[in-house]
């Protein structure tokens, strides 16, 4: 599974609890992004980015 080449985020695990506390598995995507992105001067380089570093200006795109 992919992860934010900045910050590391990926998929979290838990339970869906139901109102008769019936439990079942759950998984929480992070919102990642397949973008070109300037590295070490300029070279452009696909990568995976979530879209909370591409708002905040942590990357820059190609």
């Amino acid at each position: 599974m992919a992860k934010c080449a900045i910050c590391d985020k990926a998929v979290h695990f838990g339970n869906n609890v139901s109102h008769s506390h019936r439990r079942s598995n759950k998984v929480w995507k992070a919102n990642l992004k397949h973008v070109k992105v300037k590295v070490n001067g300029g070279a452009a380089r696909k990568m995976y980015v979530c879209t909370s570093c591409l708002r905040s200006g942590k990357v820059e795109r190609a």
